[in-house]
């Protein structure tokens, strides 16, 4: 597995960094952290080339070097990282230029089977959507931004499936809250959580939402089917039926202890602008983190 952080700022990012290096622990991932600076400019990136020749002489970081370092030392502090890399401190010098706008550091982890760390400056949405595309990474986890569009257009816009940290608190213990009905990912989404559950010893709570009281048979059988792979994978597990709106229902049952995982929906994009979809609605205005599996 293939696993991308995307961070932020260095004041709001730890919750995202621990979340996604425990993840990446968990499955064995390799893992890479990537940081968005601001653009550089025309006369800047000439400046960049050339102090990066003399970087010994030079003290000119490159946008976004700092929350690099930033993000090495909370490596380094929960010891991702090897000992002989964390003495000799943040390779800036390493530096290695991958593209105009791309930058990349090799560190050796200790948990996960690498760590890279990786800045580009631009466009956020541009700029992680090319990495991911490079990358082939399975899922990518961002924050839970405060810039509710931006998170929005993240979802929207990145090839791979999504882990929103939101409103995560490392003092809780999560459950799974795995919504169920007969959506062409949501047997992803299953096998996803099923995963998660066995990597964290977590127990999962299935739910299948009808606006009405009848339950169709693509709903019957998609349920039946989720709960024989997790009695197969001896994970704990409970199922229920719930009637209602299907957004508030779930973001209902999920409250502020439980992690979200479903399936992306596949609606038209030009619908989805102008109506949203289930994950995007229940992202936006939950108060708990949300994988949402592509």
């Amino acid at each position: 597995m293939k696993i991308l952080i995307a961070i932020g700022s260095k004041e709001f990012s730890e919750p995202t960094l621990r979340v996604g290096m425990q993840v990446a622990k968990a499955f064995k991932a390799a893992v890479t952290i990537a940081y968005v600076g601001p653009k550089i400019s025309e006369f800047s990136t000439s400046q960049v080339r050339f102090t990066q020749e003399l970087m010994d002489e030079w003290e000119f970081d490159r946008p976004g070097v700092e929350v690099l370092e930033w993000a090495f030392n909370f490596l380094a502090v929960n010891n991702y990282i090897v000992h002989t890399i964390i003495e000799s401190g943040f390779p800036k010098n390493t530096l290695v230029q991958t593209g105009g706008s791309r930058c990349e550091v090799y560190l050796q982890g200790t948990v996960c089977k690498n760590v890279n760390l990786i800045l580009r400056n631009g466009n956020i949405i541009a700029e992680l959507r090319d990495e991911v595309q490079r990358g082939g990474y399975d899922v990518t986890i961002i924050g839970g931004s405060q810039k509710r569009r931006m998170a929005h257009d993240l979802v929207q816009y990145i090839n791979g499936s999504i882990f929103i940290v939101n409103k995560y608190d490392q003092k809780k213990t999560y459950n799974l809250l795995l919504p169920v009905d007969d959506s062409a990912l949501t047997p992803k989404a299953v096998k996803y959580g099923a995963e998660i559950a066995q990597a964290f010893g977590i127990k999962v709570n299935l739910i299948t939402v009808s606006k009405t009281d009848s339950f169709g048979k693509g709903y019957t059988q998609a349920s039946q089917r989720a709960t024989k792979l997790m009695r197969r994978a001896g994970i704990n597990h409970e199922h229920r039926f719930e009637t209602g709106d299907p957004v508030e229902v779930i973001k209902k049952a999920a409250g502020d202890n439980h992690i979200i995982v479903m399936g992306a929906s596949t609606k038209n994009p030009f619908f989805k602008f102008f109506t949203g979809s289930k994950p995007l609605k229940i992202m936006e205005n939950g108060q708990c983190p949300v994988l949402i599996v592509k």
